[in-house]
């Protein structure tokens, strides 16, 4: 019910927070003009907005892009504080350049308010190395742990199938029809039966073979599954010690010995295929930064998320599909975020009036 007789503090709709106002209207208040063109708050993103946002800057960012449709949006973000600080509308695919002058521009509004960058958390795409030391200078840059843990693991199911694909051609041929009653056909369709059934099970518990934490149930059940094959086994060895490189508790130089020792034990398998040439990859190197800095994130999900959001808002909400609709809806999402204490107190105030 909208009577009420208390005066509690609403934010106004042209973002200026702490007036007070007396809802002793029983009708809910009218809306003309409070709605927030994104032409009206793309001029302030770089005003008001980012002194909000750098008012509290940690020095740690994490930067990423969102392909949508024939746009790519490129956004930073302060990575410990999970405030957008910065973004960018291209209407073509990035390029080191577009990276370079948008770090930059990032750069520039640090340096007015003497603030200095103390790292950067992106993913494993090739746009950023080059550019990072050109616009923020010597930091550390950390890839993505996620992404690297995924490429890992989709490697290791890409060599566990050509493993289920191997055990499948081996399957006696059998002739069709039903199995002859004979002491030799009755022992081929036998044999068959109990390879498809150990080709199926490889299937469906595919994943105890990448799964970082296995309880004591599904160690037992991935050790019978992996105790007929020494490649299973070290498929399993081999993510366990993937695992060991991103602990915490270990300084990127033990982390580094570890995944030397590790490459070393990788070529005791070259049957196990190419697959596993992830591991000699150099992001996985820079994967480990993080572990010298226990502010620097190891993900880049402060950013992910507000592209996760993006994302889900096109689908839900509305779909944007002009460049000029498209920053002034970014805009608008910036201004959400920046009056997002203000309308929390509020919508408090309203919940309390209401008990």
């Amino acid at each position: 019910m909208w009577w009420s007789k208390t005066v509690c503090p609403i934010a106004s709709p042209r973002g200026t927070s702490g007036v007070t106002t007396a809802s002793l209207c029983p009708s809910p208040p009218s809306r003309t003009g409070w709605r927030l063109r994104g032409k009206k708050a793309e001029p302030q993103v770089e005003a008001a907005y980012l002194d909000w946002a750098l008012s509290e800057f940690s020095g740690y960012l994490a930067a990423d892009e969102l392909y949508d449709g024939p746009f790519c949006v490129l956004s930073v973000v302060d990575a410990r504080r999970q405030r957008r600080l910065l973004y960018e509308v291209l209407d073509h695919d990035p390029t080191r350049l577009d990276i370079l002058l948008f770090l930059a521009r990032l750069q520039k509004q640090l340096t007015a308010r003497g603030l200095t960058a103390l790292g950067i958390t992106t993913d494993a795409s090739p746009l950023y190395p080059l550019p990072i030391p050109l616009a923020l200078g010597d930091i550390p840059h950390q890839i993505c742990e996620f992404h690297i843990l995924k490429e890992l693991t989709h490697a290791v199911l890409r060599v566990l199938a050509q493993i289920r694909k191997r055990l499948a051609e081996l399957k006696p041929k059998r002739p069709r029809g039903r199995p002859k009653n004979t002491a030799e056909g009755q022992r081929q369709h036998g044999q068959a039966q109990a390879m498809q059934q150990r080709v199926s099970a490889l299937f469906a518990h595919r994943h105890l073979f990448v799964r970082r934490h296995l309880s004591a149930a599904e160690r037992a059940l991935l050790l019978r599954l992996a105790r007929p094959d020494r490649r299973l086994r070290a498929l399993r060895a081999i993510m366990d010690e993937v695992y060991r490189l991103f602990d915490r508790r270990c300084r990127t130089d033990t982390a580094l010995g570890k995944l030397t020792k590790l490459r070393q034990r990788l070529r005791r398998y070259r049957r196990l295929g190419k697959s596993l040439d992830k591991l000699y990859s150099p992001n996985l190197e820079k994967a480990l930064t993080f572990l010298d800095d226990k502010l620097l994130p190891a993900t880049s999900n402060a950013v992910e998320r507000g592209n996760r959001r993006h994302r889900k808002m096109q689908k839900s909400v509305y779909r944007v599909r002009s460049h000029e609709a498209l920053v002034g809806r970014l805009a608008l999402d910036l201004q959400r975020e920046q009056r997002a204490e203000s309308r929390s107190s509020t919508i408090h105030c309203l919940h309390q009036e209401r008990e």
